[in-house]
Protein backbone atom coordinates (compact mmCIF):
# COMPACT_ATOMS: atom_id res chain seq x y z
CA UNK A 1 0.00 0.00 0.00
CA UNK A 2 1.28 3.86 -0.65
CA UNK A 3 2.19 5.48 2.24
CA UNK A 4 0.40 8.81 2.96
CA UNK A 5 2.19 11.50 2.13
CA UNK A 6 2.56 15.00 4.22
CA UNK A 7 1.07 17.16 1.80
CA UNK A 8 -1.63 18.24 -0.17
CA UNK A 9 -2.20 15.15 -2.23
CA UNK A 10 -2.28 12.95 0.91
CA UNK A 11 -4.93 14.94 2.29
CA UNK A 12 -6.93 13.92 -1.42
CA UNK A 13 -6.51 10.51 -0.46
CA UNK A 14 -7.50 11.01 2.56
CA UNK A 15 -10.91 12.25 1.86
CA UNK A 16 -11.29 9.52 -0.96
CA UNK A 17 -10.68 6.66 1.83
CA UNK A 18 -13.51 9.00 3.85
CA UNK A 19 -15.82 8.73 1.26
CA UNK A 20 -15.19 5.08 0.04
CA UNK A 21 -15.89 4.06 3.79
CA UNK A 22 -18.99 6.32 4.21
CA UNK A 23 -20.57 5.01 1.44
CA UNK A 24 -19.70 1.47 2.25
CA UNK A 25 -21.76 2.53 5.17
CA UNK A 26 -24.61 4.18 3.95
CA UNK A 27 -25.47 0.88 1.72
CA UNK A 28 -25.71 -1.10 4.84
CA UNK A 29 -28.26 1.88 6.19
CA UNK A 30 -30.34 1.93 2.63
CA UNK A 31 -30.64 -1.59 1.98
CA UNK A 32 -31.79 -2.07 5.81
CA UNK A 33 -34.66 0.67 5.11
CA UNK A 34 -37.11 -1.41 4.28
CA UNK A 35 -37.19 -3.62 7.36
CA UNK A 36 -36.62 -0.85 10.02
CA UNK A 37 -39.49 -2.17 11.83
CA UNK A 38 -38.50 -5.30 12.66
CA UNK A 39 -34.48 -4.21 14.46
CA UNK A 40 -34.14 -4.59 17.38
CA UNK A 41 -33.89 -1.09 19.94
CA UNK A 42 -30.69 -1.45 21.98
CA UNK A 43 -30.58 1.64 24.64
CA UNK A 44 -27.33 2.77 25.53
CA UNK A 45 -28.97 5.57 27.75
CA UNK A 46 -31.72 8.25 28.22
CA UNK A 47 -33.29 8.55 24.70
CA UNK A 48 -29.91 6.94 23.11
CA UNK A 49 -30.33 4.11 20.97
CA UNK A 50 -28.13 1.75 18.65
CA UNK A 51 -29.39 -1.09 16.65
CA UNK A 52 -27.99 -3.47 14.18
CA UNK A 53 -27.59 -1.27 11.48
CA UNK A 54 -25.46 0.97 13.26
CA UNK A 55 -23.07 -2.06 13.75
CA UNK A 56 -23.16 -3.37 10.40
CA UNK A 57 -22.84 0.12 9.36
CA UNK A 58 -19.78 0.29 11.41
CA UNK A 59 -18.41 -2.97 10.56
CA UNK A 60 -18.26 -1.97 6.73
CA UNK A 61 -16.52 1.10 7.75
CA UNK A 62 -14.05 -0.94 9.33
CA UNK A 63 -13.55 -3.07 6.73
CA UNK A 64 -12.32 0.20 4.42
CA UNK A 65 -10.51 1.88 6.75
CA UNK A 66 -8.55 -1.61 7.87
CA UNK A 67 -7.65 -2.33 4.32
CA UNK A 68 -6.93 1.13 3.25
CA UNK A 69 -5.18 2.19 6.48
CA UNK A 70 -4.44 -0.61 8.48
CA UNK A 71 -1.95 1.84 10.64
CA UNK A 72 -4.80 4.38 11.40
CA UNK A 73 -6.89 4.48 15.09
CA UNK A 74 -10.35 4.53 14.60
CA UNK A 75 -12.32 6.96 17.20
CA UNK A 76 -15.98 6.60 16.81
CA UNK A 77 -18.82 5.89 19.33
CA UNK A 78 -19.42 2.27 18.00
CA UNK A 79 -16.17 1.43 17.29
CA UNK A 80 -13.12 2.83 20.11
CA UNK A 81 -14.39 6.02 22.08
CA UNK A 82 -11.19 5.67 23.85
CA UNK A 83 -8.87 6.02 21.04
CA UNK A 84 -6.39 9.27 21.52
CA UNK A 85 -6.92 11.64 18.68
CA UNK A 86 -3.97 13.63 18.51
CA UNK A 87 -1.42 10.83 17.05
CA UNK A 88 -0.75 9.69 13.67
CA UNK A 89 -3.69 9.21 11.38
CA UNK A 90 -7.12 9.10 13.38
CA UNK A 91 -10.29 7.86 11.76
CA UNK A 92 -13.35 10.02 13.09
CA UNK A 93 -16.27 8.19 13.07
CA UNK A 94 -19.83 7.58 13.19
CA UNK A 95 -21.76 4.92 11.44
CA UNK A 96 -24.81 5.84 11.91
CA UNK A 97 -25.89 9.19 13.71
CA UNK A 98 -29.22 10.17 13.90
CA UNK A 99 -29.97 6.26 15.10
CA UNK A 100 -33.55 7.12 16.50
CA UNK A 101 -34.40 9.16 13.04
CA UNK A 102 -33.17 6.49 11.16
CA UNK A 103 -35.77 4.19 13.37
CA UNK A 104 -38.43 5.92 12.96
CA UNK A 105 -38.20 6.64 9.21
CA UNK A 106 -37.74 10.37 9.93
CA UNK A 107 -35.32 11.29 6.89
CA UNK A 108 -32.14 13.26 8.83
CA UNK A 109 -29.85 10.62 9.37
CA UNK A 110 -26.00 9.99 7.96
CA UNK A 111 -22.90 8.49 8.00
CA UNK A 112 -20.35 10.63 9.25
CA UNK A 113 -15.77 10.39 8.74
CA UNK A 114 -13.43 12.52 9.33
CA UNK A 115 -10.23 11.78 9.13
CA UNK A 116 -6.85 13.61 11.26
CA UNK A 117 -3.46 13.80 10.91
CA UNK A 118 -1.39 14.58 14.36
CA UNK A 119 -4.39 16.10 15.53
CA UNK A 120 -5.17 18.20 12.53
CA UNK A 121 -8.55 17.47 10.61
CA UNK A 122 -7.50 17.19 7.35
CA UNK A 123 -10.81 15.43 5.22
CA UNK A 124 -14.51 14.82 6.15
CA UNK A 125 -17.31 13.34 4.44
CA UNK A 126 -21.04 13.36 5.65
CA UNK A 127 -23.89 11.37 3.72
CA UNK A 128 -26.89 12.08 3.93
CA UNK A 129 -28.45 8.77 3.37
CA UNK A 130 -31.79 9.49 2.91
CA UNK A 131 -31.75 12.23 0.39
CA UNK A 132 -28.91 11.24 -1.03
CA UNK A 133 -26.70 14.32 -0.45
CA UNK A 134 -23.00 13.78 -0.09
CA UNK A 135 -20.76 16.91 1.65
CA UNK A 136 -16.96 16.67 1.38
CA UNK A 137 -14.26 18.64 2.74
CA UNK A 138 -10.80 19.12 2.51
CA UNK A 139 -7.85 20.93 4.24
CA UNK A 140 -7.75 24.21 2.09
CA UNK A 141 -9.53 22.67 -0.58
CA UNK A 142 -13.08 23.75 0.42
CA UNK A 143 -16.37 22.20 0.85
CA UNK A 144 -18.48 20.24 -1.58
CA UNK A 145 -22.62 19.04 -1.87
CA UNK A 146 -22.43 16.18 -4.60
CA UNK A 147 -19.51 17.67 -5.73
CA UNK A 148 -20.46 21.67 -6.23
CA UNK A 149 -18.71 24.05 -3.52
CA UNK A 150 -20.83 25.48 -0.97
CA UNK A 151 -20.26 28.35 1.39
CA UNK A 152 -21.65 29.74 4.08
CA UNK A 153 -25.06 32.25 4.30
CA UNK A 154 -24.41 35.85 4.14
CA UNK A 155 -26.98 36.85 6.33
CA UNK A 156 -26.06 39.14 9.22
CA UNK A 157 -29.62 39.85 9.95
CA UNK A 158 -30.20 37.87 13.71
CA UNK A 159 -33.89 38.77 12.95
CA UNK A 160 -33.86 36.78 9.51
CA UNK A 161 -31.87 33.87 10.55
CA UNK A 162 -32.51 29.88 10.71
CA UNK A 163 -30.87 28.12 13.36
CA UNK A 164 -29.85 24.97 13.90
CA UNK A 165 -29.73 23.02 17.68
CA UNK A 166 -29.93 20.03 19.34
CA UNK A 167 -31.02 19.29 22.97
CA UNK A 168 -29.16 17.66 25.83
CA UNK A 169 -31.16 14.56 25.88
CA UNK A 170 -28.03 12.44 27.24
CA UNK A 171 -27.61 14.92 29.76
CA UNK A 172 -30.57 16.33 31.41
CA UNK A 173 -28.62 18.22 34.18
CA UNK A 174 -27.72 20.94 31.49
CA UNK A 175 -31.43 21.08 30.33
CA UNK A 176 -32.39 24.36 32.48
CA UNK A 177 -29.14 26.11 30.91
CA UNK A 178 -30.07 24.89 27.35
CA UNK A 179 -33.53 26.32 27.61
CA UNK A 180 -32.23 29.68 29.24
CA UNK A 181 -30.14 30.32 25.51
CA UNK A 182 -33.06 28.48 23.79
CA UNK A 183 -35.42 31.07 24.76
CA UNK A 184 -33.16 34.13 24.13
CA UNK A 185 -32.09 32.84 20.43
CA UNK A 186 -35.92 32.01 19.71
CA UNK A 187 -36.36 35.66 20.73
CA UNK A 188 -34.13 36.66 18.55
CA UNK A 189 -34.53 35.19 15.25
CA UNK A 190 -36.61 33.96 12.77
CA UNK A 191 -36.53 30.12 13.80
CA UNK A 192 -34.77 27.35 15.60
CA UNK A 193 -34.50 23.77 14.20
CA UNK A 194 -33.82 20.64 16.02
CA UNK A 195 -33.68 17.46 13.47
CA UNK A 196 -31.12 14.86 14.98
CA UNK A 197 -27.94 14.44 13.08
CA UNK A 198 -25.56 17.35 13.97
CA UNK A 199 -23.06 16.03 11.30
CA UNK A 200 -26.08 16.96 8.88
CA UNK A 201 -27.00 20.33 11.07
CA UNK A 202 -22.70 21.69 11.04
CA UNK A 203 -23.41 20.66 7.13
CA UNK A 204 -26.57 22.59 6.64
CA UNK A 205 -24.39 25.41 8.14
CA UNK A 206 -21.98 24.77 5.72
CA UNK A 207 -24.38 25.18 2.46
CA UNK A 208 -26.03 28.02 4.12
CA UNK A 209 -29.58 26.41 4.60
CA UNK A 210 -28.68 27.20 8.42
CA UNK A 211 -27.14 30.18 9.82
CA UNK A 212 -25.40 29.71 12.27
CA UNK A 213 -25.75 26.12 15.26
CA UNK A 214 -25.45 25.40 18.67
CA UNK A 215 -25.32 22.51 20.89
CA UNK A 216 -24.12 21.64 24.27
CA UNK A 217 -23.24 17.49 24.47
CA UNK A 218 -21.65 16.50 21.60
CA UNK A 219 -18.92 13.73 20.96
CA UNK A 220 -15.91 14.34 18.26
CA UNK A 221 -17.74 11.59 15.77
CA UNK A 222 -20.72 14.16 15.97
CA UNK A 223 -18.73 17.02 14.63
CA UNK A 224 -15.43 16.55 13.87
CA UNK A 225 -16.30 15.72 9.75
CA UNK A 226 -18.65 18.50 10.06
CA UNK A 227 -16.46 21.06 11.37
CA UNK A 228 -14.39 20.89 9.00
CA UNK A 229 -17.17 21.26 6.32
CA UNK A 230 -17.98 25.05 7.82
CA UNK A 231 -14.59 26.25 8.10
CA UNK A 232 -13.77 24.88 4.69
CA UNK A 233 -16.98 26.73 3.53
CA UNK A 234 -15.81 29.70 5.11
CA UNK A 235 -17.57 29.75 8.46
CA UNK A 236 -16.19 29.46 11.99
CA UNK A 237 -16.23 27.15 14.35
CA UNK A 238 -15.68 27.57 18.45
CA UNK A 239 -16.51 26.18 21.66
CA UNK A 240 -18.85 28.11 23.65
CA UNK A 241 -16.82 30.24 25.36
CA UNK A 242 -15.01 31.51 22.06
CA UNK A 243 -12.31 29.41 21.95
CA UNK A 244 -10.60 27.62 18.80
CA UNK A 245 -12.90 24.00 18.76
CA UNK A 246 -11.01 21.12 20.59
CA UNK A 247 -12.30 17.85 19.28
CA UNK A 248 -13.31 16.74 22.95
CA UNK A 249 -14.46 20.42 23.82
CA UNK A 250 -18.74 19.14 23.77
CA UNK A 251 -20.31 22.45 23.91
CA UNK A 252 -19.88 24.12 19.85
CA UNK A 253 -20.91 27.27 18.11
CA UNK A 254 -20.57 27.60 14.12
CA UNK A 255 -22.12 29.86 11.69
CA UNK A 256 -21.52 32.35 8.81
CA UNK A 257 -18.86 34.61 10.76
CA UNK A 258 -21.93 37.35 11.64
CA UNK A 259 -24.24 34.74 12.94
CA UNK A 260 -21.72 33.06 14.42
CA UNK A 261 -20.71 36.32 16.40
CA UNK A 262 -24.08 37.24 17.38
CA UNK A 263 -25.08 33.24 18.58
CA UNK A 264 -21.73 32.89 20.96
CA UNK A 265 -22.95 36.48 22.34
CA UNK A 266 -26.22 35.54 23.02
CA UNK A 267 -25.40 31.74 24.61
CA UNK A 268 -23.02 33.59 26.78
CA UNK A 269 -25.08 36.27 27.73
CA UNK A 270 -28.41 33.40 29.01
CA UNK A 271 -25.09 31.61 30.73
CA UNK A 272 -24.48 34.67 32.42
CA UNK A 273 -28.16 35.18 33.20
CA UNK A 274 -28.37 31.78 34.45
CA UNK A 275 -25.42 32.09 37.16
CA UNK A 276 -27.13 35.39 38.82
CA UNK A 277 -30.47 33.31 39.32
Amino acid sequence: MQAISQTDNGDSELLDIAVEAARAGARVIRDATAERGKLVWESKGQSDFVSEVDKASEREIDGVITRRLPDATVLGEELSPTAIASKGIVVIADPLDGTTNFLHGYPEYSVSIAIARSGVLCAGVVLNVAREEEFTSRRSGGAFLNGKRIKVSSLREPERSLIGTGFPFKTLDKLPQYLEQFSLVTRGTAGIRRAGSAALDLSNVACGRFDAFWELVLAPWDVAAGMLMVQEAGGVVTDIDGNPPRLDAESFVAGNPAMHAWLLQTVKRANMSKGKD
